[in-house]
C-alpha cells in the first residue's frame, strides 16, 4: 500500500439491514451502527444488554429519521431507512460528566454550596445524581427545561454527611465516566463503597480502576481493587501527596477534587491532561477557590 492506507481499510458497498446484538452496552458502537443503518437496504435493529446513553437517537429523531425504540424495551433501537433528514440547529447542553467534578467537590467540602448551570439531564446520563443522593448529598434540580430534545437544568449541590454507595453493572452505563470522581467521594463517606461490573474502565484512556486505586492510595486511601471494580473504605483523611494523572483527563480532574479536601499540599503531575475534555477546568477551579 506504500503507507497510503490506515491500519484498517474498508471497501464500501451497499449495506443490508439486520439485527445486531452488542455484547456490551456502548453508545459509541450503537451510534456507529445507527448511522450506518440510515443508508442500508431494509430496517436494522440494535439490541444492547442494557440501555446506553441515547443522545444519537434523540438528535436523529429531531432531524426526521425513522427511528423507534422496540419491543425489547429501551435496549432495542430500530432504524428504517428512507426518511428525508432535515438540517436543524443543534444546541449542545453542558456535559454532566464535566459537571460531576463540581458536584462531588460541593458534596465533600464542608460548608460548600454551588450551582452548575445548563447541565444536560438526559436520563441515560444521570446515574451520578442517583448515587450522590443515595450517599446523602443535597442536590436540587432548578430551572428544568427542554433544549433541542434534551432535558436540561441547573444543579445546586451542598455538603451533607455522606454514606457509602453500592454501584452494580446495571448502573454502570449511566455513570461509567464518573466512577473516578465517585471514588474520591467514597473516600469521604462513612462505610465501604463498592463498584462492580465496571471492567470497561480497564480499557479507557488508562486502566482507570488501577490508576485511581494507585493514585488515591498515594494520598492514603484504602482501596481494594477487583477485576471488575473496587471497594473503597471511607472515613479516611486524605493526605496531600505527589500524584500523577498518568495522562488521563478524568483522573487528573478527580485528583484535583481530592486535593481540595486533603490535608497538606498536593502536586499533580501531567495536569494538562484535563484539557482533553475540559480545557477551562483549571481556570474554573481557581475561580471557585477565590
Amino acid at each position: 500500500s506504500g503507507g497510503n492506507l490506515a491500519p484498517l481499510a474498508i471497501q464500501g458497498r451497499q449495506l443490508r439491514g439486520t439485527t445486531v446484538r452488542t455484547p456490551v452496552a456502548s453508545a459509541q458502537v450503537k451510534s456507529a451502527l445507527i448511522l450506518a443503518a440510515l443508508t442500508a437496504e431494509g430496517p436494522t435493529s440494535v439490541i444492547e444488554p442494557v440501555q446506553s446513553r441515547d443522545h444519537t437517537e434523540r438528535m436523529l429523531r429531531a432531524f426526521g429519521a425513522d427511528l423507534s425504540v422496540g419491543s425489547a424495551g429501551d435496549t432495542e433501537v430500530t432504524i428504517t431507512p428512507g426518511a428525508t433528514l432535515r438540517g436543524q440547529d443543534v444546541v449542545v447542553p453542558g456535559d454532566i460528566s464535566s459537571a460531576a467534578f463540581w458536584l462531588v467537590a460541593g458534596a465533600i467540602t464542608p460548608g460548600a454550596e454551588l450551582t452548575v448551570e445548563n447541565v444536560g439531564l438526559n436520563p441515560s446520563r444521570t446515574g451520578i445524581l442517583d448515587v450522590l443522593e443515595q450517599m446523602g448529598a443535597r442536590i436540587e434540580v432548578l430551572n428544568r427545561r427542554d433544549v433541542a430534545g434534551e432535558p436540561v437544568g441547573d444543579l445546586r449541590v451542598s455538603h451533607g454527611p455522606l454514606q457509602a454507595f453500592t454501584i452494580g453493572a446495571e448502573l454502570i452505563p449511566r455513570l461509567v465516566d464518573e466512577i473516578p470522581v465517585l471514588a474520591v467521594a467514597a473516600c469521604c463517606a462513612e462505610g465501604t463503597s463498592r463498584v462492580s461490573g465496571a471492567e470497561e474502565l480497564r480499557v479507557k484512556e488508562t486502566d482507570r480502576l488501577a490508576v485511581m486505586a494507585r493514585q488515591l492510595g498515594a494520598m492514603g486511601a484504602r482501596i481494594e481493587e477487583f477485576a471488575d471494580g473496587m471497594a473503597i473504605q471511607g472515613g479516611v483523611q486524605l493526605q496531600g501527596a505527589e500524584v500523577d494523572s498518568e495522562t488521563d483527563h478524568r483522573v487528573a480532574m478527580s485528583l484535583a477534587v481530592a486535593a481540595q479536601v486533603a490535608s497538606g499540599a498536593t502536586t499533580l503531575h501531567r495536569s494538562e491532561a484535563a484539557a482533553v475534555s475540559y480545557p477551562r477546568f483549571w481556570d474554573d477551579l481557581q475561580r471557585l477557590q477565590a
